[in-house]
């Protein structure tokens, strides 16, 4: 693969007509890697905002980091290796991205908590006073995805280390699950341990969220998934905290940070997050 790969298209042109940000990711890399997936790529609206609005990490790494997962089943026939490509490719992304805004969260880099009516409000109300063109995200995209892209393919050509046990990926195993396809499995594997293994947020939460809402996609073509209302997505986010004790970061879940995959395949080999993973996977 061409390791110049860029892309053609507007990125805030993309933002415009996409609305949230983590769809706008999505959509430019997956057509900068030639891979187009309409459907999937709305399914990732809820993710918008650090999951349905929750402040976490940004929209734009939850779809880029489902694009690299698309591409990487694509390049490799072993999906032990699609699992461990996925999360040392994300890993650079989430780098990458720390580097440009100084951290994941969208709370923390716009500056608004968007779970609150006040919050929201406040923030919609500062874009419109500047323009939705000239807005802090669209700024950010526009300069971000040039960095995103070439960052995503470094990271998808650079070989795993040999590992160690069985690669696995809590995220994929919730997609699975769930019923979904061996793609739809490694399109969120780089979703794992909060995030290329990064601690934050909870990425199965991530996982189940996105697949609820492509199963709503699937059954309603054409259609766009609720973002601000998104019931299922609310459904599930409770279900999560009920069994986690309102606790969304990784780390604090699972006691540790995971240093490489070999340590997040062993963590899951060894039962860990099991009643979680299966509480997710079983929301309805």
């Amino acid at each position: 693969m061409d390791n110049e790969i860029t892309t053609t298209q507007n990125p805030k042109a993309v933002f415009r007509k996409c609305g949230t940000c983590s769809q706008t990711f999505a959509h430019l890399l997956n057509r900068a890697f030639g891979n187009p997936r309409e459907t999937e790529e709305h399914a990732i609206d809820p993710l918008a905002g650090g999951i349905i609005n929750q402040g976490h990490q940004c929209g734009m790494l939850w779809g880029t980091a489902m694009a690299i997962g698309t591409e990487a089943f694509r390049r490799f026939e072993d999906k032990e290796k699609t699992i461990a490509v996925s999360v040392t490719a994300t890993q650079k992304i989430v780098d990458s991205f720390v580097q440009e805004a100084h951290s994941v969260n969208c709370k923390e880099i716009i500056g608004f908590d968007l779970s609150n009516f006040f919050g929201l409000t406040a923030y919609m109300i500062k874009t419109m006073v500047k323009g939705i063109d000239n807005s802090q995200c669209f700024n950010f995209a526009e300069k971000w995805a040039p960095e995103a892209i070439q960052t995503s393919v470094a990271g998808l050509e650079k070989e795993p280390n040999e590992l160690i046990c069985k690669a696995q990926s809590c995220t994929s195993k919730v997609v699975k699950r769930m019923g979904g396809t061996d793609e739809e499995q490694m399109m969120v594997a780089g979703f794992a341990g909060g995030l290329g293994l990064s601690g934050h947020a909870c990425g199965a939460l991530a996982a189940a969220i996105w697949m609820k809402t492509l199963e709503w996609c699937k059954a309603n073509p054409g259609k766009t998934p609720p973002y601000l209302n998104n019931p299922n997505a609310k459904k599930i986010l409770k279900a999560f905290k009920e069994e986690t004790n309102s606790e969304m970061l990784c780390h604090a879940i699972t006691g540790q940070r995971f240093e490489n995959i070999d340590a997040h395949s062993k963590f899951l080999e060894n039962g860990g997050c099991e009643k979680l993973i299966e509480a997710l996977s079983k929301c309805s």
